[in-house]
């Protein structure tokens, strides 16, 4: 038994990691040095208000509301940021990850999200922010399933690419479903992944890279009698690597 009709709640909170973080004011080199760290303890204190106050535009004060629904999903999430620095003097970058855990149906389901996070200020105010390297998985196995995910960060446009989601042990008798599907930013809580019987042993795809640059998403679902695995990916697609 899968408990498949639970997927419904699981899989959504994940796919809302595309949207979590868009930093806050910070207009000089001094402020720079204390923005990591009061980006992170606004975060973990659930401080919606100076979240809401730190977009430049107004059609950006949708992200708070989608940052509230995911503390509601994961009461105890907790935040860790790393400043990773930027070659370019009007951007930094920031290395999150997110972790937390949630109880449905007597199961806990935790969850594990890490990314980059590139932006650029103007008027001490976000103007311009892109998630990069995201990888985000939800799973209530206790990590028995021992799984290996092949995708990668970024790929050239137009080019072909694998992605690969391994068992690494025999399945033997066991059946294990599985599904994987490309998602559109604008489209995000509109789409299903249709679950279908692995018996290749995981999931082996090859697919080809939009011609324009931008982000491609991949959603996808393991389900395993020790316990389900849903996981999102996000990668860059450039003209140059």
């Amino acid at each position: 038994m899968f408990y498949l009709n639970k997927l419904k709640n699981i899989v959504f909170p994940l796919y809302l990691f595309i949207y979590l973080i868009f930093p806050y004011s910070a207009t000089t080199q001094s402020k720079k040095v204390n923005f990591r760290r009061d980006l992170e303890n606004a975060l973990n204190s659930r401080d919606f208000e100076f979240v809401k106050k730190s977009f430049e535009n107004n059609k950006d004060l949708i992200i708070p509301k989608r940052f509230s629904k995911i503390i509601q999903d994961f009461p105890d999430s907790k935040w860790n940021i790393k400043s990773l620095g930027s070659s370019n003097p009007n951007e930094d970058l920031f290395q999150i990850k997110v972790s937390g855990k949630k109880i449905v149906d007597g199961e806990i389901f935790i969850l594990d999200s890490n990314f980059h996070y590139l932006f650029s200020m103007v008027n001490g105010k976000i103007n311009k922010g892109v998630i990069k390297k995201l990888f985000s998985t939800i799973r209530n196995d206790d990590n028995k399933i021992d799984i290996t995910f092949k995708i990668p960060d970024e790929v050239l446009t137009g080019a072909k690419y694998d992605i690969d989601i391994i068992l690494n042990h025999p399945l033997e008798e066991v059946i294990v479903a599985g599904g994987i599907k490309p998602y559109q930013v604008e489209t995000f809580f509109e789409q299903d992944i249709t679950l279908e019987p692995l018996v290749s042993g995981g999931i082996f795809k090859m697919t080809r890279a939009p011609a324009k640059p931008g982000m491609q998403i991949w959603a996808g679902i393991i389900a395993h009698p020790q316990g389900m695995i849903t996981f999102t990916k996000s990668i860059d697609i450039v003209e140059k690597i």
